[in-house]
């Protein structure tokens, strides 16, 4: 339930047992001290706290004149704070989604170098359920209001509106993101929204879902990073399993997110050692203190060796990509203080 709301229901209980509270103690002040019977003690505790203006059933002595006094008193400060908060529930009430908006909105603004994802249909979720997993940060933009209720269910951060709009996109906090996955299902409006992004931040890594494939070359000329085709890369698998299906299942049984299952990992040469002094992999020893086996070697520039010799140099800003069981890679994130 939404803390807000929880905040008013609160405050409606309280006052509705004050009231109770108050009427029971008008009843009984008037049985006890006046002798009334139970209906006209009920009567004069209604009239008392309503302030209606009617006589009283029977002439008050002095003893129930001042208890009355003390009744309407204490009625008017009770009933007045009742009203008061269901006025302000009633009034507040439609505007909870405004302030759920702005709570969310402040949550966002205080992201840096997360991951803008742009859609949240199928591809768009399950991005957001791997990173997640890997507890990165990151926020949905998401045009269709209808899937606002699926949002809040599944509790991630969103912004309501058309990526299209650099406003949409800046609420999101592109310019201070690390990257941006465009995740809708046409091709034009992925181009468009790429192209925004690339324009609002000429840093961020942009990846793209292409339908087409004559979408491709568009995309990264318009200033994708990556571009996904789904439907190709679906086929590809399918067919892999019948050409080579026990190595289709090896690399399907590989994890590389999630606290407890991880396979893979990419490490910056940077969190290993200091880069001032040149070492190898061989130097790294990461089989024996770790059990990780290195299987990958991105250098400075971006370009990729599969199975590196173990003599090789590793350059400042380069990546290693180790493989290995779950305890072993967590054993490497433990050895190196990996977060």
């Amino acid at each position: 339930m939404n803390p807000l709301i929880r905040f008013f229901r609160t405050k409606i209980y309280t006052a509705v047992f004050l009231l109770v509270v108050i009427l029971l103690i008008g009843i009984a002040g008037y049985k006890i001290i006046s002798g009334y019977s139970w209906v006209d003690a009920v009567y004069m505790t209604v009239i008392t706290m309503t302030t209606v203006g009617f006589g009283e059933v029977v002439a008050l002595d002095d003893t129930s004149k001042i208890f009355t006094i003390f009744l309407i008193l204490a009625s008017v400060v009770i009933v007045g704070y009742a009203l008061s908060i269901i006025t302000e529930y009633i009034l507040s009430k439609n505007n909870i989604e405004e302030l759920k908006h702005k709570k969310m909105q402040k949550k966002i603004d205080s992201f840096k170098n997360h991951v803008v994802i742009c859609g949240y249909g199928r591809n768009g979720k399950q991005a957001a359920r791997k990173l997640s997993a890997h507890n990165k940060q990151f926020v949905i933009i998401e045009k269709n209001k209808s899937i606002e209720e699926r949002l809040q269910m599944d509790r991630v951060p969103y912004v309501i509106g058309n990526a299209n709009e650099d406003e949409v996109l800046n609420l999101a906090g592109v310019d201070r993101a690390s990257c941006f996955i465009s995740a809708l299902p046409n091709d034009a409006d992925n181009l468009f929204v790429v192209l925004s992004a690339r324009q609002l931040n000429s840093k961020i890594n942009i990846i793209s879902r292409a339908s087409s494939e004559s979408s491709y070359d568009k995309l990264k000329f318009a200033g994708a990073n990556n571009v996904i085709l789904p439907d190709k890369i679906g086929g590809d698998h399918m067919a892999s399993l019948v050409v080579v299906p026990g190595l289709m299942e090896f690399i399907d049984n590989l994890s590389i997110v999630g606290k407890s299952n991880i396979n893979i990992e990419e490490v910056a040469v940077e969190k290993l050692f200091n880069t001032r002094r040149e070492r190898t992999i061989k130097d790294l020893d990461l089989r024996r203190k770790t059990g990780c086996t290195v299987i990958g070697y991105k250098d400075e520039n971006g370009e990729y060796i599969v199975n590196p010799e173990a003599e090789l140099r590793l350059a400042a800003n380069s990546k290693i990509i180790v493989l290995g069981r779950p305890e072993q890679i967590e054993a490497l994130n433990s050895e190196y203080d990996i977060d």
